[in-house]
C-alpha cells in the first residue's frame, strides 16, 4: 500500500497536469457514486498516432494486407510504449482493490478500467492522459420497429432485388473470400443461412469471433439484432428466403453488447474494432452508435481516431446514421445523426470542398422505404467535429453557406421491413425497420465489390458506391446522401474484371471504339448483355458464338458475354 501511495503523489507532483483531464460526464457520475464504487471509464492517452502520416505510408503499399499488418504493428508498438508507465500504477491499484477489468487498447492508444473516485482524481492529474471518461454508455440503436412476418417468404427478398444484388451475382461474384467483420450483439451461428459462412476461428475462437463485452469465446445473440444483421450480410438461403447479400462471405462475429439489458460501453465498442482488425477484417459493418453532443466529445474523439487509424489500414467501417430522424426537435442537426456515422468518410466528396477537413473510413448509411422515399426514422445531417478539439473541421453554424457542417449520411439503402434471420428460429425469418438493416446491405454490396479487386482501397470504395448511386436529389443530400446503391453498378465500375482469367476465354468485340455498331464473336456465346455504367440494363441478345450490338446512344458502357464455360466482361465505347 505504501508503494501505491508514493504512486499516487507521484502523479500528484511530478506529474502534475495544469489542464482538466477527467470530462464533465464523468465527474457528474462521480458525484452520485459511493467513495468505493466502482466506475467504468475510458483513458485516452495524450501521445496519439498521426492517422494522415500512417496513410500516406500505407498508401505505398501494394496490398490492403500489407496496409493492415503495418499499421496493427505501428500502433501496438506506439501504445506498449506509451502505456508502460499508467499500466503499471492501474495494476497496482488494481491489486489493493481501486481498479479492475483493465483493458488495454492499442487501436486508440487507451485504456479501459473500472476505478473508484480516488483512483480517477489521481489519473485526472496525469500529463500524459489526454481525458478520462465515462464509458458506460448506450450504444444499442433506438426507435427501431420489428414485424412479424404473416407467412415466410421464399425466393430473394425485395431489398436485395431493388440493389441489383442478384445481378452480380451472375457474374460470379458472391463475396467470396472476403472475411467481414460484425459488431452487435452476436449472432445465431446456428442458423440453418449462416451455416459455412462463419469465420473459424480455430481452437481459440470456436464460435466464430468474441464476445468483448464478457470477454467470452462465444458471441451467441440472445437479442435478435445481430444476427438480423448477419442475415442482410451473408444468409445463404438455405432455409428457402435469400437474404444475404454477400452470400459468399465469410463473418467475424464481434459481440459489443449485454445479453439482457442491451448495455454496452465505450470500452467494448472500441475493443470490438481491435479485434476484428488485428484479425484480418476487409470490412466491418458497425449497425449502432449514439447521437453526439457537446458533453459527449470525449466518445466522438476515441471513436474517430479509431477510425481514422482504421482508414490508414485500408478497412471500411459501414455504420448506420442511426434512427432520430423523427425526433429532430429533441436532438437537432447538427447533433442529430448518430457517431460512428458522423465520422467523415474516405472519400472527400466534391459537395463536401467548401467546408473541408480530414477523412476516416467510416461510410455512414441512411435508409430509404422500398420505392425509395426517405425513411422518416432515419437520422439526419448535417453533422460537425469542429467540438473537438483534437480535430475542429467540418464546423456548422445554422444558415451558413461555408459553415455547413459535414454532410451524412453518404449513401442509403433499403430499410423498411427488411426481412432477414430470426435468431430464435434456425430456418426462420422476421422484418425490422431501421438504418440498421440498411447498412449491412452496403455491406455486403462492398464484399461484393472485395471479391473482384481484395485491394480496392477505402476511397475506392467510397467513390464508387457515392457515384454509381441512383441519385434521388441533385447534390449530395443530408437525408440521402449520394444516393441509393446499386450493386451491380458498383461492382461493374470495379477495374478490370477476374473472372475473365478465371474461365480462360476470350471475346473479339470490333470496332471498338465504335461509331456505329459492334460485332461480338466468342466461342461458346449463349447470351449477350449491356449495362450502362449507372448498372442500367440496356439490351440482351440470345445468340450462339456471334451477334451484332445496335442502337446504342454515345457512350461507355460494359458488355457482359455468358459462355457455357462462365462470363466475360469488358467496356465498350460508342462514340
Amino acid at each position: 500500500m505504501k508503494k501505491l501511495f508514493l504512486m499516487i503523489a507521484a502523479c500528484l507532483g511530478t506529474l502534475f497536469a495544469t489542464a482538466q483531464t477527467i470530462a464533465p460526464s464523468l465527474t457528474e457520475e462521480m458525484a452520485k457514486r459511493g467513495d468505493d464504487e466502482k466506475i467504468k471509464i475510458s483513458i485516452m492517452m495524450q501521445e496519439q498516432a498521426d492517422a494522415t502520416a500512417l496513410l500516406r505510408t500505407t498508401n505505398a503499399f501494394a496490398t490492403n494486407k500489407e496496409r493492415r499488418e503495418y499499421v496493427v504493428a505501428t500502433l501496438k508498438r506506439q501504445a506498449e510504449a506509451a502505456q508502460a508507465d499508467l499500466l503499471s500504477l492501474l495494476e497496482e491499484m488494481q491489486r489493493n482493490g481501486m481498479v479492475a477489468d483493465i483493458r488495454p487498447l492499442w487501436i486508440a492508444n487507451a485504456i479501459g478500467c473500472e476505478a473508484n473516485k480516488t483512483a480517477i482524481e489521481a489519473l485526472g492529474q496525469r500529463n500524459d492522459i489526454q481525458t478520462v471518461f465515462f464509458a458506460e454508455n448506450d450504444w444499442f440503436p433506438t426507435n427501431e420497429q420489428s414485424h412479424t412476418l404473416t407467412s415466410a417468404e421464399r425466393g430473394i427478398t425485395d431489398n436485395l432485388l431493388k440493389v441489383n444484388a442478384d445481378k452480380v451475382w451472375e457474374l460470379g461474384y458472391t463475396g467470396q473470400g472476403v472475411l467481414i467483420g460484425h459488431l452487435d450483439t452476436g449472432a445465431n451461428y446456428n442458423h440453418n443461412d449462416l451455416q459455412g459462412r462463419m469465420w473459424d476461428g480455430g481452437t481459440e475462437f470456436p464460435h466464430h469471433g468474441y464476445d468483448v463485452y464478457d470477454h467470452d469465446d462465444d458471441p451467441m445473440d440472445y437479442l435478435g439484432h445481430g444476427t438480423h444483421v448477419a442475415g442482410t450480410i451473408c444468409g445463404t438461403g438455405a432455409a428457402g428466403t435469400q437474404t444475404g447479400v454477400a452470400p459468399g462471405a465469410t463473418l467475424m462475429e464481434v459481440k459489443v453488447f449485454a445479453d439482457i439489458d442491451e448495455a454496452g460501453n465505450t470500452t467494448a465498442i472500441v475493443e470490438g474494432m481491435q479485434f476484428a482488425l488485428e484479425h484480418g477484417v476487409q470490412v466491418i459493418n458497425m449497425s449502432l452508435g449514439k447521437a453526439g453532443s457537446a458533453e459527449q466529445t470525449p466518445e466522438k474523439s476515441i471513436i474517430r481516431q479509431s477510425c481514422d487509424n482504421y482508414l490508414a489500414a485500408g478497412v471500411v467501417v459501414v455504420a448506420t446514421a442511426g434512427n432520430d430522424g423523427a425526433w429532430e426537435q429533441l436532438l437537432p442537426i447538427p447533433n442529430n445523426l448518430s457517431c460512428p456515422g458522423s465520422c467523415p468518410s474516405p472519400w472527400p466528396h466534391p459537395d463536401q470542398a467548401g467546408n473541408a477537413g480530414g477523412q476516416s473510413a467510416v461510410i455512414c448509411v441512411g435508409a430509404v422505404e422500398i420505392n425509395d422515399a426517405h425513411l422518416v426514422y432515419s437520422s439526419n445531417g448535417p453533422t460537425h467535429w469542429d467540438d473537438v478539439s483534437e480535430y475542429g473541421d467540418y464546423p456548422y453554424a445554422a444558415g451558413s453557406s461555408t459553415q455547413y457542417g459535414l454532410i451524412k449520411p453518404d449513401v442509403c439503402a433499403p430499410g423498411a421491413n427488411v426481412t432477414s434471420l430470426d435468431y430464435n428460429n434456425p430456418s426462420g425469418y422476421t422484418a425490422n425497420v431501421g438504418t440498421s438493416f440498411a447498412a449491412p446491405c452496403v455491406t455486403g454490396t462492398i464484399a461484393l465489390m472485395l471479391s473482384k479487386d481484395p485491394d480496392l482501397t477505402p476511397a475506392q470504395i467510397d467513390e464508387i458506391l457515392q457515384t454509381t448511386c441512383v441519385k434521388l436529389t441533385e447534390h449530395k443530400d443530408n437525408k440521402l446522401g449520394s444516393g441509393r446503391i446499386d450493386a451491380l453498378a458498383a461492382v461493374m465500375a470495379v477495374g478490370e474484371d477476374a473472372v475473365n482469367e478465371s474461365i480462360g476465354g476470350t471475346a473479339n468485340v470490333y470496332p471498338n471504339p465504335s461509331t456505329e455498331g459492334f460485332t461480338v464473336v466468342c466461342e461458346g456465346m449463349t447470351e449477350a448483355t449491356v449495362y450502362s455504367m449507372d448498372g442500367k440494363l440496356m439490351k440482351r441478345i440470345v445468340a450462339e458464338g456471334q451477334c451484332n450490338i445496335e442502337g446504342l446512344s454515345e457512350g461507355v458502357y460494359l458488355l457482359k458475354i455468358d459462355t457455357m464455360n462462365g462470363t466475360l466482361v469488358q467496356k465498350i465505347v460508342k462514340m
